[in-house]
């Protein structure tokens, strides 16, 4: 039987203002990934969707970033390996925190924008990062993105990790995310996003935007939330991998 995590960021808001519609998302997906107030988010949204996402029976996760408000963590920052495993561990504290006093617990760390991007390609800094997590927590799941660097760092410091693949992103022919702004980048049709991560799930490849087939471990996939068709391309997604036989299940 083959089975699939649906996972979207969330409480990516910040006081009043809100850019994605949590609760909606929340009864599509089966893991969260909730902002950590860095990139986006704020102590009252955090404690919002983390109540939510608790009563929904959703996996919680921790989605730290660079401290960008501005630019929504979508911009590169250099700082010291030091600094991003200090980053990381504040972050997923804070996380901790909210989803305990929520009733619930953080189950996974998930990477956000550019510091994302970056540990993609650099498997160092994804290896600094996930060890920063782990000395705080165990027993995370990291939620790694498949067939790069990020998923080798997994391997090598012995985590447990689920592997991703984007439901709205190209692919390049290394299987790296196709950077935003390039031609490629996003796939915006939401019938053409939903057969070709069917055919990603049911195949255990990435499907590049050449057509080139890598074949990878896939655990769950990204649905973003931050497009205003975001709910209905979510739901159109997951009514196709349903109707092609395959399961939705928290990882």
């Amino acid at each position: 039987m083959t089975k699939i995590d649906l996972n979207a960021d969330m409480g990516e808001g910040f006081g009043p203002w809100r850019m994605t519609d949590d609760a909606a998302l929340l009864d599509i997906v089966t893991s969260a990934n909730i902002a950590c107030g860095f990139h986006a988010g704020d102590w009252d949204t955090m404690a919002d969707v983390m109540a939510r996402a608790v009563a929904a029976g959703t996996n919680i996760g921790a989605h730290p970033g660079f401290p960008d408000l501005q630019g929504f963590g979508r911009r590169k920052m250099d700082m010291a390996p030091a600094s991003v495993a200090r980053l990381v561990q504040y972050q997923l504290g804070a996380a901790q925190a909210m989803a305990r006093a929520a009733g619930g617990h953080v189950r996974h760390l998930k990477l956000h924008g550019a510091l994302s991007n970056m540990a993609m390609v650099d498997g160092d800094l994804a290896r600094v990062a996930y060890a920063a997590a782990l000395d705080v927590q165990p027993d995370l799941v990291l939620m790694v993105l498949a067939a790069t660097p990020m998923e080798d760092a997994a391997k090598a410091l012995g985590a447990t990790y689920a592997a991703e693949i984007f439901a709205d992103r190209g692919y390049a022919e290394d299987g790296t995310l196709i950077p935003r702004g390039q031609s490629g980048a996003m796939v915006t049709d939401a019938d053409e996003a939903a057969e070709r991560i069917s055919a990603m799930v049911r195949e255990g490849a990435i499907i590049t935007a050449k057509g080139t087939r890598i074949e990878a471990r896939i655990d769950t996939v990204c649905l973003h939330g931050d497009e205003p068709s975001a709910v209905a391309a979510a739901r159109t997604l997951r009514d196709r991998l349903v109707a092609d036989g395959i399961t939705i299940a928290p990882f």
